[in-house]
């Protein structure tokens, strides 16, 4: 068997399945994967990067002008909410908001002891979600256990004192630390035995973030090949990350003073990508 490099240098047997399951939960056919497939299997040798492959396929993706194109370089868009980590904060909060929670984003709130930034409230009947945000710019980072292991002291306080107001009584709190990356092992573990959830880019396992943007077609607007990179962050900086924000409410692409041909091509561009049912 062939042996691919991971993004975090290890070695592992190349999956023929996990290609296969990448590309059609893009939207490829399943035509398409066997030409993509093949191609790989030609030229792929020992020690091959995963991101070497990665943009092969994309590139064959992208030849067919398919959006499904676009849904498998999901994972580097959601990298592009940057560099200062805000967006995918806002991201976060959306996310959970599909999840039927009202959301805050970017509080000041008050622990027993001391004061504490947070950076996303998720709430839902009586259940309240207190969400640290990891934004990585490299798939070759992991969460160290030292971050679940401070946001774990900082919710307790929180809790502590949230715990003795009156517009909180009955209700229950969890701590959560959501990344776009991944999180060590040791972090997993001091996380199942403090109670704290995390979010990562496939964790849990089935209902990690990647699962969770492609169940919910909640999709960053970095995604969009008709945006350039100025006009997203002029979006980013008016709170809109994510595409279906721009269906619900096309007005927000007023600020970017664009000709009614070009909003039309990027509203095209998001239902097809949003609606895809594959």
């Amino acid at each position: 068997m062939i042996k691919v490099k991971k993004s975090n240098g290890e070695l592992e047997e190349f999956s023929k399945e996990k290609l296969e399951k990448s590309l059609r939960n893009a939207g490829a056919n399943d035509q398409l994967i066997d030409e993509i497939i093949k191609d790989i299997n030609s030229w792929m040798i020992d020690g091959v990067t995963t991101k070497k492959i990665y943009k092969a396929a994309f590139r064959h993706l992208y030849r067919r002008q398919d959006h499904s194109s676009l849904r498998y370089k999901l994972k580097q868009a959601i990298m592009e909410l940057g560099p200062t980590g805000h967006p995918f904060e806002t991201f976060i909060g959306k996310v959970l908001e599909k999840q039927g929670y009202d959301t805050e984003v970017a509080l000041v709130i008050d622990g027993y002891c001391v004061t504490h930034e947070v950076d996303v409230i998720a709430t839902k009947d009586n259940e309240q979600y207190i969400v640290e945000c990891k934004y990585g710019q490299s798939s070759d980072k992991s969460v160290s256990v030292q971050v679940p292991l401070y946001v774990h002291s900082r919710v307790n306080d929180i809790i502590r004192k949230r715990e003795k107001m009156k517009e909180f009584d009955g209700y229950v709190f969890h701590g959560m630390v959501a990344t776009n990356t991944r999180f060590t092992h040791d972090s997993m573990t001091f996380a199942k035995c403090s109670g704290l959830y995390l979010l990562g880019w496939d964790y849990p396992e089935g209902n990690g973030l990647k699962d969770i943007i492609d169940r919910e077609r909640i999709y960053p607007i970095t995604i969009l090949h008709s945006l350039t990179k100025s006009q997203k962050e002029l979006l980013f900086n008016n709170g809109i990350v994510s595409c279906d924000q721009i269906i619900e409410s096309p007005h927000v692409l007023d600020q970017l003073e664009l000709s009614i041909l070009k909003t039309d091509k990027i509203q095209q561009e998001i239902r097809s990508i949003c609606n895809f049912s594959g």
